[in-house]
């Protein structure tokens, strides 16, 4: 499990990340338009797993848009931001704002992703949903760097992430 923090005050996550050396565990999870995307879907591709609690929080919305200005520069990657937050909430966000370089995935239907991947939060006003992570995946399915950011409210290590391509 791991040790965070929202605002300062301690909060737990259901375990630990995958290992950097690691395979990624396979997962299933709902794009846009409501279809299932899986990690065999993004084969070949380099992968930045931008995870958070919600897409309708201040430092989410700056993640994605940063990640969303780095994937156009970087070859053979795409960066998949996922939460619980429902589809239609994804499409919603990323249409206002105009981005085009990332993907919305959710887990609103089991919250197994954020169990396999020991981030779901267990404790706190956030219970259930995930903690701030970032993932980066190689084209062989290998978690090549794993950040879980302390403080919620804090916004992920962009440049070591993205070194890790």
């Amino acid at each position: 499990m791991a040790n965070i923090t929202l605002g300062g005050n301690p909060i737990n996550t259901n375990g630990e990340l995958p290992k950097i050396g690691s395979k990624a565990p396979d997962f299933s999870l709902v794009k846009n338009d409501l279809s299932i995307a899986t990690l065999a879907d993004f084969s070949g591709s380099k992968l930045v797993l931008n995870i958070f609690p919600s897409i309708d929080t201040p430092t989410c919305a700056t993640s994605v848009r940063t990640f969303n200005a780095k994937a156009s520069t970087t070859a053979n990657t795409k960066v998949l931001c996922i939460s619980r937050d429902l589809p239609f909430a994804q499409k919603r966000f990323c249409g206002t704002e105009g981005l085009e370089n990332v993907e919305n995935l959710s887990d609103f239907k089991t919250g197994n992703f954020g169990k396999d991947y020991g981030l779901e939060i267990t404790d706190s006003v956030l219970a259930g949903l995930h903690s701030r992570v970032v993932l980066v995946i190689d084209e062989n399915g290998m978690v090549k760097y794993a950040e879980q950011v302390p403080e919620i409210a804090d916004e992920p290590n962009y440049e070591l992430a993205l070194a890790a391509l």
